[in-house]
């Protein structure tokens, strides 16, 4: 007789107390959790610190997914795609669109930013001298640095962008081996079986590392600090919720993939759910690939491409975050904007995004380069690191919910998407 086997993922039906739960699926254990965090963390105040390791051991468990996952997922999908000039072209669309959507979203936020006017009447004063900042790589350099000189300290340091240039050289190389390169690509493709049921094992944690993290961060971010930056969060909040409305779903999935948005958003909310608590688009990354193949129906050589990929370089919900601090910044210290700033706004976020690290406070990291490339005091900065961990929640569900997109988009003009799949879910 054949056995049985369970997925994690999937929700079980059992009797007793525990039945409940044990009969839900993942993204509604998640919800409730994220729910009872917030009120727990509400009525333990700071003592929430005490379970916050609960939740640090989730992401840690995430995190050693990762680079384990994203290389032998690439090596897998690069292996896969025999025709050399398939993979270029899969390249150069998911970058030319991953580009266009980062565009969009920080002009948004700059329109956003225009309209609710966050920083004026905080009147602060202008520092006496600048702040000194480091000099943002110059392009070349950027490009240089994306060539790792040692693969296995990318790996072990997590250098995201190296692994996967070295991943598609890798990749590239054993299917030009031929016959002989067969068996590592078979190394490989076991090896990525075994993560992805690596990945199940870890999700099943989620709900009570996610409940963890909410009650933390409720605990630690009482209204006293939400209250005086609260047209920030509303600017920044209000731009992702149009954008993921907008520009990914309305002008993404309906309009140029002509797909059913409600079967997109059922197919995405696990990955969703896990960004906003985590606050990591690498660190979802795992999640991301499991929704994307399972309920979007991408193919993996797609997915395996194109996901890790914009963990690393798309950042909408980041970018579009730089339009309303940047203009919060330069308001709050009454400094006019001129046209040729605004535009220099929009060029450095777009181009920033490229290879900033998908990681908690990458987004403070970014707009430190955006200040500097207009002139804005970053003192700025200090007022908006108070409540950077709540505006993180929203810009990383919006780059993970843009990552899914351009792989759905992909995946659709390649002939590689299976919409049986993708219909299916709003059965599950």
């Amino acid at each position: 007789m054949a056995k049985t086997h369970t997925d994690p993922l999937k929700p079980t039906r059992k009797g007793g107390p525990f039945g409940f739960w044990t009969s839900l699926k993942l993204w509604q254990k998640i919800i409730i959790a994220l729910v009872l965090g917030v009120i727990v963390g509400a009525v333990l105040g700071p003592n929430a610190e005490l379970i916050k390791p609960i939740g640090s051991l989730f992401i840690n468990l995430i995190k050693m997914l990762i680079v384990p996952l994203v290389f032998s997922s690439l090596v897998v999908g690069i292996c896969s795609m025999d025709d050399i000039q398939k993979m270029g072209r899969i390249g150069l669309k998911s970058f030319f669109i991953y580009l266009l959507t980062t565009a969009v979203a920080i002009t948004i936020g700059l329109i956003i930013g225009t309209l609710l006017e966050p920083g004026v009447g905080l009147n602060m004063e202008l520092p006496a001298e600048a702040t000194a900042v480091k000099e943002a790589p110059s392009f070349i350099q950027t490009l240089l640095n994306m060539v790792p000189k040692n693969p296995i300290k990318a790996m072990s340091s997590g250098a995201i962008l190296q692994i996967i240039v070295f991943a598609l050289m890798l990749g590239v190389a054993i299917n030009l081996a031929g016959e002989k390169g067969k068996p590592v690509a078979n190394v490989f493709e076991s090896f990525a079986e075994i993560m992805y049921k690596m990945t199940h094992m870890v999700m099943a944690f989620a709900p009570y590392g996610v409940f963890a993290l909410m009650a933390w961060v409720a605990g630690k971010y009482g209204l006293e600090v939400l209250l005086p930056l609260s047209k920030v969060i509303l600017g920044v909040y209000v731009g992702c919720i149009l954008h993921v409305l907008l520009t990914l779903t309305f002008g993404g999935i309906m309009m140029t993939a002509r797909l059913n948005p409600i079967r997109y958003w059922r197919g995405i909310i696990d990955a969703q759910a896990v960004a906003f608590t985590t606050t990591s688009s690498s660190g979802t990354l795992p999640v991301t690939m499991e929704c994307a193949r399972t309920n979007l129906g991408v193919s993996k050589p797609v997915s395996s491409f194109v996901l890790p990929l914009g963990a690393t370089i798309n950042m909408d919900g980041t970018a579009l975050y730089q339009g309303v601090a940047a203009l919060f910044v330069a308001q709050a210290f009454g400094i006019d904007l001129t046209t040729g700033q605004y535009i220099t706004i929009i060029l450095t976020s777009t181009l920033a995004s490229i290879g900033s690290a998908g990681v908690p406070g990458a987004g403070l990291i970014m707009l430190s380069l955006v200040l500097t490339s207009v002139g804005l005091p970053l003192e700025g900065l200090a007022v908006i690191a108070g409540i950077d961990r709540i505006l993180d929640m929203a810009r990383t569900t919006v780059n993970v919910t843009g990552d899914l997109m351009v792989s759905v988009l992909i995946a659709k003009s390649e002939g590689e998407l299976d919409e049986e799949a993708y219909n299916r879910v709003a059965e599950v």
